[in-house]
């Protein structure tokens, strides 16, 4: 019986890299309006990529099946 092809969430494929290493790559949240109400600090620690924690690769895995 021929392998059935699992489909890609269109949402994690849009937020979420794979590195060479298999970590998990994303942007933070809260940095796209209402900029002017927050805080500077919360901005700043907004600015950057972050790393998935290890306890959610493998559900990202399921999302992103053939990348």
């Amino acid at each position: 019986m021929a392998k059935i092809k699992v489909k890609t969430h269109s949402g994690s494929k849009k937020r979420f890299a794979f590195t060479a290493t298999g970590k998990v790559k994303f942007q933070h949240a809260y940095k796209r309006h209402r900029l002017v109400s927050k805080d500077h600090k919360a901005k700043r620690l907004a600015r950057g990529t972050a790393y998935a924690s290890s306890a959610n690769i493998e559900a990202l895995r399921k999302t992103i099946p053939y990348k």
